[in-house]
């Protein structure tokens, strides 16, 4: 399968030399070759707490329950990569001291995952550059219809708009010299994609997982899988769901994500077995294995 792309590798690739040879990570230092993964959002569509809801965890005391919607940002060979634009992104990006970002994927075209698209213009103005940005044939069309202005070179300046080069990929592509797999989910009548950047597995708003996106799962150091709530939901994978999954696929470590206000994150925090955890908001995790073993 191949990659529909703008015809301007070079100037990314050059981009990325200089950024691994720079050592950049946002102050962080290196990272020996692992990838770090960075939960900026792990709530539902609605995030919590939920405007007019008062129920425990909309009114929780522990920080775990307040919920950004879902987002993340993963690091690996010096470079920074923002997997979707949740609403809440200016806030989740000064949260997590996120300065700068050199490309982001988009798994799916939902609002709760575009809402902070305009946002994407400030990662502009600090890079002084254009921003690569990722998705799949469908969400590609859907952001060129929301965002029209944000792909053609209107201004003399970066910050006023977003000023960015879409790619669309059509199976496994290149970023930055890595393989990234694009794993196909489906949530209600939606394709939705997760990623694979080695041994780090991200799947947001899935209900069923083909087989063959089964396998592109297997043998992950760290899995992230979401889990709306206990009960069934017609275009969620519920949390007894998303364990099945995991304990099938077996991964080092499994997060669970996309939550909604039926999630406490201490109370359901205790029923998970050895293994799982519920993210939150502001973790940091990060693989065993170096990206490319």
């Amino acid at each position: 399968m191949g990659q529909r792309q703008p015809e301007q590798p070079e100037r990314s690739e050059q981009a990325a030399q200089a950024i691994r040879a720079s050592g950049h990570r946002d102050g962080r230092g290196d990272v020996s070759g692992t990838v770090e993964l960075t939960f900026l959002g792990t709530g539902a569509s609605n995030g919590i707490p939920m405007i007019g809801c008062h129920c425990p965890v909309c009114t929780s005391a522990d920080p775990r329950d307040r919920r950004g919607r879902t987002s993340a940002v993963v690091r690996f060979d010096g470079l920074t990569v923002l997997i979707d634009t949740a609403a809440e992104l200016r806030m989740q990006a000064r949260a997590a001291g996120l300065d700068k970002i050199d490309a982001a994927l988009f798994t799916h075209a939902h609002a709760d995952h575009l809402g902070g698209f305009d946002d994407l213009r400030r990662f502009n103005e600090v890079a002084q550059a254009r921003l690569p940005i990722y998705a799949d044939h469908a969400t590609a069309e859907m952001l060129r219809g929301r965002f029209a202005y944000a792909f053609p070179q209107q201004f003399p300046f970066f910050g006023g708009k977003p000023d960015l080069d879409l790619f669309e990929f059509e199976g496994p592509f290149d970023l930055f010299g890595h393989r990234i797999v694009p794993i196909p989910v489906r949530h209600g009548r939606w394709t939705v994609q997760g990623f694979r950047f080695g041994p780090l597995v991200y799947l947001t708003d899935a209900k069923e997982i083909p087989a063959g996106s089964m396998e592109l799962m297997r043998d992950a150091d760290i899995l992230v899988l979401n889990a709306l709530r206990p009960e069934p939901h017609p275009v969620h994978l519920s949390i007894g769901e998303a364990l099945a999954i995991i304990e099938e696929l077996a991964p080092r470590q499994a997060y669970l994500v996309h939550m909604g206000h039926w999630v406490s994150h201490a109370e359901v925090s205790r029923t998970l077995p050895d293994g799982v955890e519920l993210a939150y908001d502001g973790l940091t995790v990060r693989t065993e294995t170096a990206f490319g073993e």
